[in-house]
C-alpha cells in the first residue's frame, strides 16, 4: 500500500531525492544547509521498533507530506540501529526524507540525569535537542498519522512564538507531574518556534526537579512541563485521537489524525491486532488526503 501512496503522491517517473546517511558514525550526520523557503521542519525519532512501527512511520511520512507539502523539511532521527537498515525497512518513501543518525547524540547533561535501569527508548527525543533551530520544528511520534491539518497546528504556525503539545486521555507525566497541568497532555506531537532555547529551559527543569528519568512517562512529563510553562497551543483528541485497544484509549480515529498507542512494541499483540484492524481506515483517510492534494495541484 505504501508503494501506492508513493505513486499517487510522487508519480512513477518522479526521481527519488537521496540524502547522505552516515551508517557507521555514532556522532550522526550533518544535515543539509537550511533553506529559508522551508518554513517548517517535521521530525520523527525511530529506533529498533516492531515492523508495524515502521509501517506506521511510512504512513506518518505520507500523511505529513500530503498535509504540509513537499517544500517543507522532513527529517527522521535514527537511534540504536543502522540508518541504512531503517531506510530499507521503510521502502521507497525513505527517499523523501532526510535521515540523521542520532545514536550517541543524547546531550551529556541529559545522560547524567538518566536512571541506569531506565527503560529502553527513554530520552531519544532529545537526540539532538535542536534539530533545525532556524525553523518551526514539529516533532511527531512515528505512530502519529495526520491526514488533515489540526487547527492548533495552524494557529501555532501563525503565532510565530507559541509552543505546541497534544491532549491525552489520561495524565502520564511521571516524576514531573507537579510541573504539569492537571489536564492530560501527550508528547506525541510537540512543536517549537524558530530559535526557541529548549536546552536552557530543560536544564532548569531538571535541576529544579532533582530526579533521574527512569521511564517514558518521565520523558513525556519533562516535555509537557517545558511546553506548558510557555505560551502554547493544544491539539485536541477530537482532531488527533489517542487510539488504542485498552481503555481509556479511544477506539475511533480523530478528524485530522490518530496516535496509535503501543504499535512500536514488539510483543504487544493486542496493540498490533488493533493497528491491523484500523489500517484500512487509515489508508482510506490518507488516500483521500493525497487525492485532494493532487486535485489542487492539477492545472485547470
Amino acid at each position: 500500500m505504501l508503494d501506492e501512496f508513493y505513486r499517487m503522491f510522487y508519480g512513477d517517473d518522479s526521481p527519488a531525492r537521496s540524502f547522505h546517511v552516515n551508517a557507521t558514525s555514532g556522532l550522526g550526520t550533518r544535515l543539509a544547509p537550511f533553506d529559508f523557503q522551508m518554513a517548517l521542519t517535521i521530525r520523527w525519532t525511530i529506533g529498533d521498533v516492531s515492523s508495524r512501527g515502521f509501517d506506521a512511520l511510512g504512513l506518518s511520512i505520507a500523511g505529513a507530506r500530503a498535509v504540509f507539502g513537499p517544500r517543507q523539511r522532513y527529517v527522521v532521527c535514527v537511534n540504536t540501529i543502522d540508518p541504512e537498515s531503517a531506510r530499507a525497512r521503510l521502502g521507497r518513501l525513505a527517499n523523501y526524507v532526510e535521515w540523521h543518525d542520532s545514536t550517541g547524540e543524547i546531550p551529556p547533561w541529559i545522560v547524567s540525569r538518566l536512571d541506569p535501569n531506565m527503560a529502553e527508548g527513554v530520552a531519544w527525543k532529545f537526540a539532538p535537542v535542536p534539530v533545525v533551530p532556524e525553523s518551526h520544528v514539529l516533532s511527531l511520534d512515528n505512530d502519529v498519522i495526520l491526514w488533515r491539518l489540526p487547527s492548533a497546528i495552524r494557529e501555532w504556525l501563525t503565532d510565530g512564538d507559541s509552543l505546541l503539545i497534544a491532549e491525552d486521555v489520561w495524565a502520564c507525566h511521571g516524576q514531573f507531574a507537579r510541573f504539569c497541568p492537571d489536564e492530560p497532555r501527550n508528547s506525541g506531537i510537540v512543536g517549537f518556534p524558530p530559535y526557541f532555547d529548549a536546552e536552557t529551559k530543560l536544564r532548569a527543569l531538571l535541576d529544579e526537579a532533582g530526579v533521574c528519568l527512569s521511564s517514558e512517562t518521565d520523558e513525556q512529563g519533562l516535555q509537557v512541563a517545558l511546553v506548558t510553562s510557555e505560551k502554547h497551543r493544544v491539539v485536541t483528541v477530537s482532531e488527533v485521537s489517542i487510539c488504542g485497544y485498552f481503555r481509556p484509549h479511544l477506539l475511533e480515529l480523530g478528524s485530522c489524525g490518530a496516535h496509535f498507542v503501543g504499535v512500536n512494541g514488539k510483543h504487544l499483540h493486542f496493540a498490533h491486532e488493533f493497528w491491523d484492524g484500523k489500517r484500512a481506515e487509515v489508508e482510506q483517510q490518507l488516500g483521500l488526503s493525497i487525492r485532494q492534494v493532487d486535485e489542487l495541484n492539477t492545472p485547470r
